[in-house]
């Protein structure tokens, strides 16, 4: 895949520096969300008829629902996508309940059209993310909430949507099989996200990487935090909420549920 090169116009030494290292996690971040993707499609393809109907481990949703909502929302991306392109307004969904309706429609599919509707919107994504001019990554968006964001942004969303989701498959995939570089930003990006909510207790999380160690703040309510330390893949799980905290150490606060 070919590097994003952002243009920096003639101006200052630093902005070149500046743009450069942005272009580097633009490339790294589109490979990072191809490769989750990959995964996805392969999990998926290996289930069968009976097994897409079968209970996720997201409540009251089947395995077809949380294939199907993967499938939509990368068609949303795709459409911030063409937002970013044109400069013109073009929201992830129409409105939650059409967004709703879309996953309820398509959870009734067949194995095989689920498969082929995931495979298509996956790639309809890359092929828009991949024409993107460069300069448009540094577009202002807004989130499935309004919540104004830079372009790139996006990548780090989807990235967070297809392993998280594709741990609610319950289908020979942990946290635990995230890779170290994409379980490390996706812990920073839950803890970033928790950390603005007024209904999160205050927490600090210590996660061992192996080579090396990252503490988190979650700022909250209550004084002193609590403290949990522990390895990516299961403090990833314990903050969505998807796994208890026994593989974890310290004091477990109550969280609040996941977005």
């Amino acid at each position: 895949m070919a590097d994003i090169v952002l243009g920096t116009g003639g101006r200052s030494s630093t902005q070149p520096a500046a743009a450069a290292h942005l272009a580097h996690q633009i490339t790294a971040q589109l490979t990072a969300v191809e490769r989750a993707s990959s995964r996805l499609l392969d999990t998926v393809a290996e289930l069968d008829e009976l097994a897409v109907r079968q209970p996720s481990l997201l409540p009251g949703w089947s395995r077809a629902h949380v294939i199907t909502h993967l499938a939509r929302n990368a068609d949303g991306f795709h459409n911030l996508l063409i937002w970013a392109r044109t400069g013109v307004e073009h929201a992830m969904y129409a409105s939650g309940d059409d967004r709703d309706e879309a996953i309820a429609e398509g959870a009734v599919r067949s194995h095989r059209l689920l498969l082929e509707d995931l495979a298509a919107s996956c790639e309809r994504f890359a092929h828009a993310a991949h024409a993107l001019p460069a300069a448009a990554w540094t577009a202002e968006i807004a989130d499935a909430v309004g919540d104004p964001m830079p372009a790139h942004h996006m990548l780090r969303l989807r990235l967070l949507e297809v392993w998280t989701h594709l741990v609610d498959l319950d289908h020979d995939v942990d946290f635990a099989d995230i890779p170290q570089p994409d379980a490390e930003q996706l812990l920073e990006d839950v803890v970033q996200q928790f950390g603005g909510r007024p209904d999160v207790p205050a927490l600090s999380v210590e996660v061992d990487f192996g080579d090396h160690r990252r503490s988190w703040d979650l700022r909250g309510t209550t004084s002193p935090p609590s403290r949990v330390r522990g390895e990516p893949g299961p403090m990833l799980g314990w903050l969505l909420g998807r796994t208890g905290p026994d593989r974890l150490d310290g004091d477990f606060p109550n969280l609040p549920r996941w977005l």
